[in-house]
């Protein structure tokens, strides 16, 4: 089998494959609607999880020696996603009674171009590795898989939350993991020179994905007025950041 089969095959498995527990979540549509906002505190961890514990260090460690400043980009992701939120709003009436769907309507495109730059970096990866060797590629695809799961499951609920519909979740979902089939194909023709490029890609997402959990997530958190469920989602968001946490650590020590 050749080199470009490998990445396709296990592009496949890292990036679709993810999609399984989402998919099982959406089976259920009325339990799905019931448990989507609180699904929505356990993306935020997620997210915070896989920028601080899985894509950060992996830029920072990419980045030591090429020489990039990691902490310039993320900033640049955050700074960006604000400028794009900001660029969303501005085409919605500003009305009161449309203020709220506005706000609600603007975080949908900013998660959705979050998970495609990080779909898009989990390909490179792949395919990279692939490069050096078969079962170091293996290796890296399931490492891409365990990360991702619980990151889409998070993402499929949030997206719900927000006011999509199941089959505009699962559309919206299966082109953002496409993505990561175009980093593998450019890598696998440009070699080098896109996988240099990786440390600044995995930073911008990182930046991405604290603005989305802090700026969006988070405040949903502080603004539940039932006592009961603030403490559910606060737990919830605990258990996403642990989730990735164990997850990256055991992968980890199983290299």
């Amino acid at each position: 089998m050749s080199t470009l089969s490998y990445i396709l095959i296990f592009t496949f498995i890292g990036s679709i494959g993810a999609l399984i527990g989402g998919l099982a979540l959406l089976a259920n549509k009325s339990f799905a609607q019931r448990i989507s906002h609180f699904l929505a505190a356990f993306a935020a961890g997620t997210l915070l999880g896989a920028a601080f514990f899985d894509l950060l260090p992996e830029a920072a460690h990419e980045a030591e020696e090429l020489g990039i400043d990691v902490y310039l980009w993320v900033l640049t992701g955050i700074i960006v996603f604000f400028l794009m939120e900001r660029f969303i709003h501005w085409f919605h009436h500003h009305e009161k009674q449309h203020q709220l769907e506005a706000e609600e309507k603007s975080t949908i495109p900013l998660i959705v171009a979050g998970d495609t730059l990080h779909n898009f970096v989990d390909g490179v990866v792949i395919a990279a590795t692939f490069l050096v060797s078969v079962p170091l590629g293996i290796v890296s695809t399931f490492a891409v898989f365990a990360h991702e799961l619980p990151q889409e499951i998070g993402d499929f609920g949030l997206l719900l939350h927000k006011g999509l519909s199941r089959k505009k979740v699962i559309l919206v979902n299966i082109l953002s993991a496409a993505a990561a089939f175009l980093g593998a194909v450019l890598t696998y023709t440009t070699g080098e020179v896109l996988e240099r490029q990786v440390p600044i890609l995995l930073a911008i997402t990182s930046g991405f994905f604290i603005y989305i959990a802090t700026s969006d997530l988070m405040p949903e958190i502080n603004m539940e007025k039932n006592k009961k469920f603030t403490l559910i989602k606060t737990g919830l968001l605990l258990v996403g950041i642990l989730t990735i946490y164990f997850a990256v650590s055991f992968l980890e020590h199983g290299r």
